[in-house]
């Protein structure tokens, strides 16, 4: 297949939806010659932060001269970004390669009586047989959805297992209280892999000790309350760890130094297993490290943000940085929110920091609310709120309510992002654009 037919082809198998499980995934990966098998692998699982944490350690990795190759998921800005090596998306041309044999060992599994893969397997494999193409030294790879039954979690001797915050979100399929989702995101935890997490709730720092410990697992404990912060911009953050030397990230969001500290925990644990890098590596990595879409500044008059607030938890680590950043401002929000995310929570969560809200609906036309539903959700707690026909007109209704010194927020669902990132850019462009 081509790059385009490969598009195509992706576009009409979303279709199967998402399967928990591994069976189809190991027996793809079997026909495609278990390439996972020879990768080392640093497997994170969490339900915030999964995503800053990779491309932290990730960076730093590439900065001490490791071939270092990441996967993640979803995309926010382009298709192929979610497969990387040295930070560098895989090429259309690679990608339809092996996606072209996955797509016949896909086929050969449905005659023969198996499910075919669903689209994220497939990537999956896609990825694992591109990071042994190119021989890398270590992956970072994060699970899709959960952990136990996460395609992903075919890995089986991970050199380390890393969670970031884990909270309330996909309830319906990972459980309904925190002890059932902690459970299976321990799922990545191997017999005798290291593990390290930030510090959790207590509920869920006791089921991943518990089963740190019953697989004979090291476990530490990155603990915020070990940095001191120096100081905090949205161009940078400086803070010292554990009284050591200070670090810096261009990362902005008050969020982001947990996971700071996480990733230099993690760094450090990777030491042990033959993955040294030192300390002027870390910060250097620390510092160059990007990740959009999280509290990501698109224009600064007025200021434009974007973030991938998409749960409760993200939604008040996002109120934390509003307030943290923006006393007396003119806030206006962008909202776009999945129907199966906790609408109202994340809505009142947030409305207190908006002067007025403008609702759209997101991309995924099977899973958004509508933008005249979401509004009508947020007309419950804030009076001043608006439906958008379409985020064009969402940006442009923000603009025309605020001036230059006001601060324009964009969130709730990571679907719509790449698409406001776009819209941003070309109004910029534009002569005498607002």
């Amino acid at each position: 297949m081509t790059y385009e037919e490969t598009v195509k082809y992706i576009e009409e198998k979303q279709s199967l939806g998402s399967v928990f499980g591994l069976e189809t995934m190991k027996e793809l990966l079997r026909r495609l010659g278990n390439p996972q098998k020879s990768l080392s692998v640093v497997h994170i699982a969490g339900t915030n932060g999964k995503g800053s944490v990779l491309a932290m350690i990730s960076t730093v990795l590439k900065e001490g001269g490791y071939c270092t190759g990441r996967y993640f998921s979803p995309s926010v800005f382009r298709k192929l970004e979610t497969i990387q090596v040295g930070n560098q998306p895989i090429s259309k041309k690679n990608f339809a390669k092996h996606m072209t044999e996955i797509r016949t060992k896909a086929e050969e599994m449905v005659l023969e009586g198996f499910s075919h893969p669903t689209v994220f397997e497939m990537e999956t494999g896609a990825a694992f047989c591109y990071f042994a193409e190119k021989s890398c030294d270590i992956v970072l790879l994060e699970t899709g959805l959960g952990g136990k039954m996460d395609a992903t979690n075919v890995i089986e001797s991970p050199m380390l297992t890393v969670f970031t915050s884990i909270s309330m979100d996909h309830m319906n399929i990972l459980g309904e209280d925190l002890e059932q989702i902690s459970k299976e995101k321990a799922g990545i935890l191997k017999k005798g892999c290291l593990a390290v997490t930030t510090r959790q709730r207590e509920e869920v720092m006791n089921v991943l000790k518990k089963e740190a410990d019953s697989l004979g697992c090291p476990f530490t404990v990155a603990d915020i309350k070990d940095a001191k912060r120096i100081e905090t911009t949205l161009e940078k953050q400086v803070f010292s760890y554990k009284e050591e030397e200070i670090f810096e990230i261009s990362l902005a969001g008050t969020y982001q130094l947990e996971n700071a500290v996480l990733a230099i925990e993690a760094l450090r644990l990777l030491e042990r297993v033959g993955f040294p890098v030192s300390r002027k590596e870390i910060q250097k990595g620390l510092w160059k490290t990007k990740w959009q879409g999280r509290f990501s500044v698109l224009s600064t008059s007025p200021l434009f943000i974007i973030d991938g607030a998409h749960n409760l938890d993200g939604a008040k680590k996002l109120a934390e940085s509003i307030e943290f950043y923006f006393t007396n401002k003119k806030i206006i929000y962008i909202m776009g929110i999945l129907k199966d995310k906790d609408v109202h929570g994340i809505i009142r969560m947030t409305e207190e920091f908006a002067s007025d809200i403008i609702t759209v609906s997101t991309p995924e036309r099977n899973r958004t609310i509508e933008a005249l539903e979401l509004a009508s959700c947020v007309g419950k707690y804030h009076q001043r709120v608006s439906a958008a026909d379409s985020l064009e007109e969402a940006v442009e209704m923000a603009y025309l309510l605020g001036d230059k010194h006001s601060v324009i927020i964009a969130f709730g669902s990571l679907s719509f992002l790449g698409k406001i990132k776009e819209i941003v850019k070309k109004k910029r462009s534009v002569p005498n654009g607002k």
